[in-house]
């Protein structure tokens, strides 16, 4: 059974979403479902999300606060600046 259903995008995402459908062919739709997936893992089970999040607890504890800082700087550049006003 299918669900019809209306979002509004911000024209940031909209255009990420267009970008992403002219690259690899897909429909808004099925990026939008896939990324739903992805993200809230309608498709897998509860034992296989539980295993999803063992595998990546503790992943980067190696690490240490300077390279994350890179990393997160690199990733969400502006963050930093949001995050020291707080």
């Amino acid at each position: 059974m299918s669900h019809r259903t209306q979002i509004t995008l911000q024209d940031e995402q909209y255009a990420l979403l267009r970008a992403e459908s002219a690259r690899t062919g897909l429909g808004l739709a099925e990026l939008v479902r896939r990324a739903l997936d992805a993200t809230y893992g309608a498709s897998i089970s509860a034992a296989e999300r539980r295993t999803r999040l063992d595998l990546a607890f503790g992943l980067w504890a190696d690490r240490d606060d300077d390279e994350l800082e890179q990393l997160q700087a690199s990733l969400r550049p502006g963050l930093g600046h949001k995050l020291a006003s707080l």
